[in-house]
Order: structure tokens, then C-alpha cells, then sequence
């Protein structure tokens, strides 16, 4: 079954829009935020599986308007950017595992035996 993806539309300094496609969520400091790609970028993959094409990875906060019940993307914090990309690329890593939850292989935990 094809998991629906939230897809969100920028407007770049020179007026253009383009579309990135939101792939995860996830807290960090008491502040949520959106991994998103291009959802325009070209990829040649028939299987998803299999895919191994490389896309533009942004990193945004998400602030909440309860009031007008809206949500803004933001540029995180550029204290916050290291620990960010660390949060990301762990999830990234954990999404390309073929486990199931537990696993101890060299795959699921980078080789550390925890």
C-alpha cells in the first residue's frame, strides 16, 4: 500500500516555487521538525528498494500558528545544525536497516555491539 507523503511548496528569493516532499518528523529540544526533499529531482530508480540516487536533504523547524491553524517552516537554529544532521542521518541509517526492531547486526548499530 502507498503510504501518503505530505508535500510542501517554498517560494525562492527570486519568486519561484518549487515543491519539497516531507519524509519524517521528530522532536528535538521541545521543537519539531521536517526532513524534506526535492520532490522534483530527477531519479531513474523503478524499485525504491533498490534505489541508491542521492537528493538535496533539508532539515526545517516547524512552527505551529494554533490560532490560524497553520504551520510555518523555518530555518532551525545554526547552534542547533550539528546535532540536527547527526538526528537525521542516524534516522536515515535506522530507515535503511532490513531488520526487524532489536537486531544487533553490523547493519542496524554501525558495528558497536550495544
Amino acid at each position: 500500500m502507498e503510504e501518503e507523503r505530505d508535500f510542501v511548496v517554498f517560494t525562492d528569493d527570486d519568486g519561484n516555487d518549487f515543491e519539497l516532499d516531507v519524509i519524517d518528523y521528530f522532536d528535538y529540544n521541545g521543537k519539531e521538525y521536517a526532513v524534506l526533499i526535492d520532490a522534483n529531482e530527477e531519479c531513474d530508480c523503478e524499485d525504491d528498494e533498490e534505489c541508491d540516487c542521492e537528493h538535496s536533504v533539508y532539515i526545517m523547524q516547524i512552527i505551529v500558528n494554533e490560532e490560524e491553524d497553520t504551520e510555518e517552516f523555518v530555518s532551525p537554529a545554526e547552534e542547533d545544525m550539528d546535532a540536527l544532521i547527526e538526528i537525521v542521518q542516524a534516522r536515515m541509517e535506522d530507515e535503511d536497516c532490513c531488520c526487524d526492531e532489536g537486531c544487533d547486526c553490523e547493519d542496524c548499530n554501525g558495528g558497536d555491539n550495544k
